[in-house]
């Protein structure tokens, strides 16, 4: 949407409610409902600000130590949020809304650089140096339970019903039992300038995919932290639960398949080449794969952010365990897909879960270091890689935060600043689990101890 039209719709009565959102670092769109003549009035000018506590707290918003940027001693102070009115877009889940999503920014104009979608912007300008540009597609999958979310808190997320109670992966008849919720986030998200693809049925009872087309990277990710926020929207206004947490039961989890590849600055298909008659990769293309081999391992936290997301990395589950790279070949972390122009690396890695602009970071700058000091790519595997003796994603987050906390090449990066903080960010999690008596304890001691 134009800001003309914006100022348009302001002044017919359409538009009344100007939504302005940034990605926190859990990847939830946190932000501002703003009166629509205000915003054309002054936020346009200016912006607005938030507290800086935004970047430094947990999941349920509790403030926590060890951050440098945000603290009681530094006094929680304010940060700007500012409008990027290239993302502006109409949300018509709700009515009279617009939504515009905001860079982060100190109140001296500096970036502040542990913010996502600042972290992303820093890697699509060096690879920019480099002569290229990323492409990319996020596959995000989610469970529908016939629950509302108030409902589901207050039966502990227990016996909730999901929408299908049988594997519905690819049924036409599966995905007709919640069609009038599907279509409807579909129709709304196109409606918010998206690119809808399909949906289709999954694996687990109730999990259903709805696919967007590639974009570049920076709008990708706008892409996907929207959709996914409303999707969560429609789906409690329709009266259900819908989540994208990467392991919600025993069953399949979610996955967030990230599919990307780098182009010329001129649209160039850089790592393709016709004279493979192999795998149809460039030496560029094969420098990019060698270099998610060589840091997969320490990006992980990257794209498995929760101690829930280490619970998908099941044997024969779908999402992997080695770190392997395959033409097509579904048990493997790393899948070459498609040929030509459409010849993409797809990581396997990433759950429901992910920020998808952290996730995307890595992927470029690991790519990126790859190409730069020309690594050699190992033969595609072939066969079963989870029973290969390959070496393997990180088991836990414990072991995925050390792997992070001490690896030279992510302070090289993404600088000290963002390995720091996103250390802290995993050591809360991984405390606050630590102190939690799970269910699975209970019955394990309750009686027998």
């Amino acid at each position: 949407m134009s800001i003309d039209a914006l100022r348009a719709g302001v002044a017919d009565g359409s538009i009344d409610t100007v939504v302005v959102a940034m990605t926190d670092m859990q990847g939830r769109l946190t932000g501002k409902r703003i009166h629509g003549q205000f915003f054309l009035d002054e936020v346009l000018k200016h912006g607005t600000e938030g507290c800086n506590y935004l970047l430094a707290v947990d999941v349920d918003m509790n403030t926590v130590a060890g951050y440098a940027m945000s603290s009681w001693e530094r006094g929680y102070s304010d940060f700007a949020l500012v409008p990027d009115m290239s993302t502006l877009r109409l949300i018509d889940w709700q009515p009279g809304a617009v939504l515009v999503l905001a860079d982060v920014a100190w109140l001296d104009h500096s970036d502040v650089v542990a913010s996502p979608r600042q972290i992303l912007r820093k890697q699509v300008k060096a690879l920019e140096a480099a002569g290229m540009e990323a492409m990319c597609g996020t596959e995000l999958e989610f469970v529908v339970f016939k629950d509302t979310y108030e409902e589901a808190w207050n039966k502990g997320y227990k016996n909730l019903i999901p929408v299908n109670q049988y594997n519905v992966d690819y049924s036409i008849l599966g995905g007709s039992r919640i069609e009038p919720l599907l279509r409807r986030i579909r129709l709304a998200m196109a409606n918010a300038g998206m690119s809808v693809e399909s949906v289709k049925g999954e694996c687990n009872f109730g999990q259903h995919e709805i696919a967007f087309k590639y974009s570049d990277a920076l709008s990708n990710c706008d892409n996907h932290v929207i959709y996914k926020n409303g999707a969560k929207e429609i789906a409690s206004q329709d009266g259900y639960a819908l989540t994208f947490m990467a392991k919600p039961n025993e069953k399949e989890g979610n996955s967030s398949h990230i599919h990307l590849s780098f182009r010329g600055l001129d649209g160039s298909m850089v790592m393709t080449d016709s004279d493979d008659k192999e795998q149809g990769l460039s030496d560029v293309g094969r420098q990019f794969i060698a270099g998610q081999i060589a840091h997969l391992r320490e990006m992980t936290l990257l794209f498995a952010p929760n101690i829930n997301s280490y619970k998908r990395f099941v044997p024969g589950s779908f999402a992997p365990t080695a770190i392997r790279w395959g033409r097509d070949n579904r048990t493997c972390a790393l899948r070459l897909v498609g040929h030509g122009p459409s010849l993409r690396l797809e990581n396997r890695v990433a759950g429901g879960d992910v920020n998808p602009y952290l996730a995307v970071s890595g992927i470029i700058a690991a790519g990126l270091d790859g190409i730069r000091n020309k690594l050699v790519l190992e033969p595609a595997f072939l066969g079963n890689a989870y029973e290969s003796d390959s070496a393997r994603l990180p088991s836990s987050m414990p072991e995925a935060l050390a792997l992070w906390e001490n690896s030279p090449w992510v302070k090289e990066v993404f600088g000290s600043q963002v390995q720091a903080h996103y250390a802290n960010m995993a050591k809360i999690e991984i405390a606050a689990y630590g102190k939690a008596i799970t269910d699975w304890e209970l019955f394990r001691n309750f009686e027998r101890f």
